[in-house]
């Protein structure tokens, strides 16, 4: 079933046409990726599903609901929650403390089981929760980001280069806490410059060019498809 779906969007930014008439899917329990080249309009796309930015034109419906042009305070409470590119932790505040503003959502009484289930899944960020957020390493920031879209209990966790920066060793681990998380009932929906990391984690993939959807289909054929491989895969 369709969790999320998008239709027909158009985003300008002044008078760049930086979406032009994207269409795609994300259905419940899959891990669907967005690949492109850097300016594709990868980040564009999810930041006008997650209510950054308002589309020109196009339908966003999350399970039924229209949430086009909805702002981000009203769409993280509809069941959605972005991990922005840049992994963007408040940077003077611990990491409980980040923690805890990503549940703002949540009702007060249920914090503290949020941030028991964060703390299970990411051990580190338990070790480091009185540290200020600043002062982490690239990838337990990255950690911390994702810990924090996570305490808003999300249906579809949308995940913006969360692989950016870091270490070949660290990307795995970062992309197996995706697939435990999409295994333990997380939708994903997952924008990524490392192609082949996503197209291997992903049910489904569509490829995005200039502002256009040129391809789609099912990931492990995409990974396959001679275009694609030439394209992102080297």
């Amino acid at each position: 079933m369709s969790m999320l779906k998008v239709e027909d969007l158009h985003v300008y930014y002044g008078s760049i046409h930086a979406i032009k008439g994207v269409s795609f899917e994300v259905n419940e329990g899959e891990i669907v990726t967005l690949i492109g080249a850097n300016g594709a309009g990868k980040s564009t796309t999810l930041n006008t599903v997650a209510g950054l930015l308002k589309p020109r034109s196009g339908a966003i419906t999350f399970e039924g609901q229209q949430v086009a042009g909805m702002p981000a305070s009203k769409i993280v409470p509809q069941g959605m929650a972005l991990c922005p590119e840049g992994r963007r932790v408040f940077q003077q505040m611990t990491v409980r403390e980040n923690l805890e503003m990503g549940g703002y959502t949540r009702p007060a009484g249920e914090i503290s089981a949020s941030l028991d289930d964060v703390f299970e899944r990411f051990p580190r960020l338990k070790e480091r929760h009185r540290q200020i957020a600043g002062t982490l390493s690239g990838g337990e920031q990255q950690m911390l980001a994702m810990g924090r879209a996570l305490m808003s209990k999300p249906r579809l966790l949308m995940l913006d280069e969360p692989s950016m920066g870091l270490a070949p060793l660290l990307v795995e681990q970062i992309f197996d806490i995706i697939g435990e998380l999409n295994r333990a009932g997380t939708t994903i929906l997952l924008v990524e410059q490392n192609a082949q990391m996503a197209l291997s984690i992903a049910n489904r993939a569509y490829v995005l060019e200039t502002g256009n959807i040129v391809k789609s289909g099912d990931a492990h054929l995409l990974m396959n498809d001679d275009d694609v491989r030439k394209a992102y895969l080297g």
